[in-house]
């Protein structure tokens, strides 16, 4: 019985500590973001690399969009990796002014084209963008980066905001990634810690970049493997909330599906490799950044976690115990209350009942990832994207 008692507080405690670090971030990423004083003034060459596996549908107007930034044109290269195209699609970007590199693999990586890429060219950039083939730049969007790196940084996460609205489940994509950039991105910047990076919108010093990417051979959650290996190594990772993509949102429970089980997979992969060694240089070298990004992995998915303290609270207050339903209750209204902090007011104001009627969806969608995570990191699983008629324009959002 005793052992029990104690997986069970264990249990809590570890919920709690999942509750209270999103509430701890969420409230944080209320406050502005300090300016930082301008140290250089350089114009960098810059490498835009749009890896393309497989998405004739979208690459052509991402490439053209890709092509109308504010940022001087003889300073940057849109360089899409093209894997599984159709040739009528090679034809139609080898008329624009792009690179196209072509690469084929016996089993597609993000990881392993990028690496292909970088190995046939040379070191003539300074600033590495890494899009996904559905991306779309704010104009302005290599200016800020560039603009932080003139301020000292050497990999910026520049933030990710919806493409599409179009469907529930879209909807419920586009908070989630809002409710990261709010609590994972600008919330860990205003306290001094290394951002997460989303795979995508990612800028980072190129020579510093090619040489951390020749040990990266991921299958899935490349950019995971990257926050953990920078970090590892002392690197910042920082965020300009300012500097926008437009990313397209899953629209079927059956691509969430899918894109949850890869994301919950190199979640638990990178928890079991770097967990041990976050402690480790906690505990023997103060390593606060690198320990935090090593228990981040850790935390449970997002979705599952008031569910789960709703759920014992409830149970406790069947049970008639006191003690337990007040301390899961209150594990419970701290997760609501970050969850509210964090979610921008548009979707209080406009989405509400896609977002209330799409959640039990997406709660099963997630659970369906969940059972398959273990194929996950073992074959490159793809999402498909279809065209959006975008402006980038009429698409900015506070």
């Amino acid at each position: 019985m005793i052992y029990l008692t104690i997986i069970f507080y264990m249990f809590f405690a570890y919920l709690a500590w999942a509750a209270l670090y999103q509430f701890i971030f969420s409230f944080a990423s209320l406050f502005p973001t300090p300016k930082r004083p301008t140290i250089k003034n350089k114009i960098r060459k810059i490498a835009v690399f749009i890896p393309c596996y497989k998405e004739d549908a979208v690459i052509n107007s991402v490439a053209e969009a890709a092509l109308k930034q504010s940022y001087p044109s003889e300073k940057y290269d849109v360089i899409v990796i093209a894997d599984s195209l159709r040739e009528e699609t090679l034809n139609s970007l080898n008329k624009l002014a792009i690179k196209v590199i072509q690469v084929s693999f016996k089993k597609s990586t993000k990881s392993k084209a990028l690496n292909r890429t970088l190995a046939q060219l040379t070191d003539t950039y300074e600033m590495a963008v890494i899009l996904d083939a559905d991306n779309v730049m704010a104009n302005d969007f290599l200016e800020r980066m560039n603009q932080r790196f003139n301020e000292g940084s050497v990999v910026v996460q520049g933030r990710r905001v919806a493409k599409n609205y179009d469907t529930p489940m879209a909807i419920l994509d586009a908070a989630s990634e809002d409710i990261n950039n709010r609590i994972l991105c600008k919330g860990h910047q205003l306290v001094g810690l290394s951002v997460r990076l989303a795979g995508s919108a990612m800028a980072f010093d190129y020579k510093l970049f090619k040489k951390v990417m020749k040990s990266v051979n991921a299958v899935g959650g490349f950019d995971k493997e990257l926050e953990l290996k920078f970090t590892q190594a002392g690197i910042k990772l920082d965020y300009d909330h300012h500097a926008q993509v437009y990313d397209e949102k899953v629209r079927k429970p059956a691509h969430l599906t899918k894109q949850r089980s890869r994301w919950i997979a190199a979640q638990f992969h990178y928890a079991n490799q770097y967990l041990p060694k976050g402690f480790k240089a906690l505990l023997l070298d103060g390593r606060v950044d690198f320990f935090n990004k090593s228990i981040q992995m850790a935390l449970p998915p997002r979705i599952f976690l008031p569910v789960l303290l709703f759920t014992f609270t409830f149970v406790s207050f069947l049970i008639g115990s006191s003690t337990f339903t007040i301390l899961w209750g209150s594990a419970l209204a701290i997760n609501i209350l970050s969850f509210l902090i964090a979610t921008p007011s548009l979707y209080f104001r406009r989405h509400w009942k896609a977002v209330f009627f799409g959640l039990p969806i997406a709660l099963f969608s997630s659970f369906k990832a969940l059972l398959k995570v273990g194929n996950a990191n073992k074959k490159f699983i793809h999402t498909p994207h279809t065209f959006v008629d975008f402006n980038t324009k009429t698409q900015k959002i506070k």
